[in-house]
């Protein structure tokens, strides 16, 4: 971890000066002190901590050996985030001229980025062959048209749907992905174009997908290999098994589920390169939101509070990727000898977001103890599809919330654990 950690420290994008080493269990104290600082205005930060991919990376490597992680940039951009993963080895799923020029900023060479998303803006691809990136995907014979004349020196992944959707709680499938019917006639379209079809891409959705959805799709995508040995194509050697992937026990079952399939579909003298696109895999866990209570009310036995932050900024994630979030309280205005509130009376409680907008609800009937306005709530887990797709409705601005970096040693666990 020592070596991880210098690592990181020296890596284009981050420096020594930026990265707070916090030792173990001293995520809580810290994240008091940024709370009470004199230069914290009460508003909202993340915590992010490099230990946490650095682990996950690891843990990647060891599990998935034979499968190569771009990291999916939507999901979360940060830029410390971006850069961190650059420097542990991974490579990047782009979708989009502004999401290349960032990996392209941090030193990435353009052969670790896969322009992979199925339909582009041609100023998009123009952009992605004027800098090199040359691997991208496709489902259309109109994407296709598109390739051709902006990018046709690119290599292409035909992005099918999967014969299961894995009960993701995003699903992808009604978007993206050829249909069996449709293999075969965009591939002949690629070889009249003149374009070269290396490989299979396929996503079965995101968020909680269950995990044997890999198998059928890697089947599927073995089936599309041999289909373009019959049609005389130039043999395929890229497989992309796409995004899924969540850190902890779904993503051990996950990894012998792709371990397994690999071997039976695409063994080893196949000498086929895998690639997998994880996003939330990496970057949820590895974030905790703090909040400031600007607001109150009570209702009899219910209370209800009024957080800085909220469904137009972080906790978009609940209309958007269908998240279900959780947070601790840390009184630090109310109750500074018992700050997480250990032992108090629970209330059912409703948070509120700050904008006008009575949509803005992040919980209901949610147990939290009798808090002040100018205490905390600290929220785990919200690196996922959070903060990139925040907004600044009402003037609450997302992309201006703080994030500070640390470095936590092994065992830190949750920061109010």
């Amino acid at each position: 971890m020592a070596v991880d950690h210098l690592l990181l420290q020296t890596a284009l994008g981050l420096s020594p000066k930026s990265v707070t080493p916090i030792p173990q269990h001293g995520l809580l104290p810290f994240l008091q002190s940024l709370a009470l600082s004199s230069d914290n205005p009460n508003e909202p930060f993340y915590i992010f901590d490099l230990a946490t991919i650095t682990a996950l990376m690891s843990l990647w490597t060891q599990s998935l050996p034979t499968v190569r992680p771009f990291y999916a940039v939507k999901c979360n951009p940060n830029p410390a985030l971006l850069a961190a993963m650059a420097a542990l080895g991974s490579n990047f799923d782009c979708a989009s001229t502004s999401e290349i020029q960032a990996v392209l900023a941090l030193g990435v060479s353009p052969d670790r980025i896969v322009f992979a998303n199925p339909c582009k803006p041609e100023s998009h691809i123009k952009f992605a062959a004027a800098v090199g990136v040359n691997l991208t995907t496709f489902d259309s014979v109109y994407e296709i048209e598109k390739i051709r004349s902006c990018h046709p020196k690119t290599a292409l992944l035909l992005r099918i749907k999967p014969p299961e959707d894995g009960g993701a709680r995003c699903q992808l499938g009604q978007k993206y992905g050829a249909l069996p019917d449709e293999i075969i006639p965009l591939l002949e379209a690629a070889k009249a174009a003149d374009l070269a079809v290396v490989g299979v891409s396929f996503h079965i959705g995101s968020g909680d997908a269950e995990t044997g959805a890999y198998s059928s799709a890697i089947a599927a995508a073995r089936g599309v290999f041999d289909t373009a040995v019959r049609l005389a194509l130039p043999p395929m050697n890229v497989l992309n098994i796409g995004g899924g992937f969540t850190a902890g026990p779904q993503f051990e079952k996950a990894a012998l589920t792709i371990n397994s399939a690999l071997k039976e579909y695409f063994p080893a003298e196949l000498n086929i390169t895998v690639m997998a696109e994880p996003g939330r895999y990496f970057a949820e866990s590895a974030f905790t939101l703090a909040v400031n209570v600007i607001g109150k009310r009570v209702r009899g036995d219910h209370r209800e509070y009024w957080i800085n932050d909220g469904i137009y900024g972080s906790m978009n994630c609940i209309l958007y990727d269908h998240a279900t979030v959780s947070c601790t309280p840390l009184a630090l205005k109310s109750n500074r000898k018992n700050p997480t509130c250990g032992g108090m009376k629970m209330y059912g409680t409703t948070v509120f977001g700050p904008t006008c907008d009575g949509l803005d609800t992040v919980l209901t009937g949610y147990q939290l103890p009798d808090l002040e306005v100018g205490d905390w709530l600290v929220w785990p887990k919200m690196g996922a599809y959070t903060a990139a797709a925040g907004s600044n409705f009402n003037g609450f601005n997302t992309a201006a919330i703080e994030t500070y970096i640390v470095y936590s040693e092994q065992g830190n666990g949750a920061v109010l654990g």
